[in-house]
């Protein structure tokens, strides 16, 4: 039986070789049809992976709360509770060392000292701001890392005087370096004490932001509605009037998020799937005509004394091969596609291993239906109306 199998494969690749035009237009519009499934199932990983990355970070056990007023994180003090208030003072602001200075797009953030651990952020240097920097209003700061990579390249930056706005501040600590989200850089950022920065940025109606970090996930519902009730005493809230604030728990914005990125993979089957049955249909009228041209040398075999399943196998094999020839290229292809826009939009690139292997059996399934009516009509030639074939 193994012998039977060898040589069957050693026909089939003699006969992709003698119709190598016809047998490599096939491969193609197969691979065209798995490239595209792969590539938009590998850029839906990447985007998976880069969201859940991102807001992992911020752990499982956090709260964010819109919509509130400041007096929320005196009045909440729920167990094992840290709450962590902070607002971006700007986006374009111009820093300067000495005589450098960065373009007018460094985003300043104004924080406590709960905001680090709060957002999931480390510094790789330095430290964080302490209650003493926060209580006091001290000029210190907390860099984002691409600064190491610009105007204080080459030097140590901890203890060095960094200008915003005509005012001096320390640099205390650099974090650890995040990459992008949406090509928007998240190392290019200044964090300095929340009350400074007020006094430097004025605007009529800051938007706060306000997260609390649970340290026991256990207790994570009870943190939240005592969180719920507290927001209501300070907004003076009658008990028939509802919220009119919002309470959103990290892991159900990461569910949200990447319930959205299912429908990018729904959309990816669908496209894979019309691509891949006109393969389909392709590869069939190629194995018919195959079957056709080669009607003398099946009568021959069948005069010889070859079973049915025998000639069926042969032809079933070569749509086989063909058909996984083209999965692997489309998968080659689709994956180098994918890892070149996920690079472009700054995603994380992971290996789509659910895509390969969805790839290898689409292509599996596309050869098997495509093989089977060629090679049964193959099997049922009569041998001497095949022997008559001109």
């Amino acid at each position: 039986m193994l012998k039977l199998f060898k040589e069957n494969i050693r026909i089939a690749f003699g006969s992709i070789r003698t119709q190598i035009l016809r047998t490599t237009l096939t491969v193609i519009i197969i691979a065209i049809g798995i490239t595209a499934l792969v590539a938009i199932l590998t850029l839906v990983s990447a985007l998976e992976h880069t969201l859940s990355s991102d807001f992992a970070s911020m752990g499982a056990n956090t709260f964010n709360i819109n919509q509130y007023e400041n007096t929320f994180k005196n009045k909440y003090n729920y167990p094992f509770t840290e709450t962590s208030i902070s607002f971006t003072a700007t986006s374009t602001a111009e820093v300067r060392y000495e005589a450098l200075k960065t373009d007018p797009e460094i985003k300043v953030l104004g924080v406590d000292e709960h905001f680090l651990v709060n957002s999931g952020l480390e510094t790789n240097m330095g430290r964080n701001f302490t209650n003493f920097d926060v209580s006091n209003n001290t000029y210190t700061c907390v860099i984002g890392s691409d600064f190491s990579k610009g105007i204080l390249k080459d030097v140590n930056p901890i203890g060095k005087i960094l200008s915003i706005r005509g005012a001096k501040f320390r640099v205390i600590g650099i974090l650890k370096e995040k990459g992008s989200t949406f090509g928007n850089s998240q190392d290019l950022r200044i964090l300095i004490p929340i009350q400074v920065a007020r006094s430097l940025f004025t605007a009529p109606n800051i938007n706060y932001s306000l997260s609390v970090m649970v340290g026991k996930k256990e207790l994570l519902d009870e943190a939240i509605d005592n969180a719920n009730s507290t927001m209501r005493r300070v907004r003076k809230l009658s008990p028939v009037k509802d919220n009119n604030f919002g309470i959103v728990r990290s892991d159900d914005l990461i569910n949200r998020i990447l319930s959205i990125t299912q429908y990018l993979g729904l959309a990816a089957w669908l496209i894979g799937i019309i691509t891949i049955l006109g393969s389909s249909i392709a590869l069939m009228n190629i194995m018919i005509f195959s079957v056709t041209e080669r009607t003398r040398e099946i009568g021959v075999r069948k005069a010889l004394g070859a079973k049915k399943s025998t000639i069926a196998f042969q032809f079933f094999i070569e749509t086989l091969l063909i058909g996984q020839i083209g999965g692997l290229v489309g998968i080659i292809f689709g994956i180098l596609i994918g890892f070149g826009i996920a690079t472009a939009m700054h995603f994380s690139f992971v290996v789509p291993w659910g895509a390969i292997v969805a790839a290898f059996v689409t292509s599996f399934i596309v050869a098997l239906v495509s093989g089977l009516y060629p090679a049964i009509k193959s099997a049922n030639l009569d041998p001497i109306e095949a022997l008559r074939y001109e």
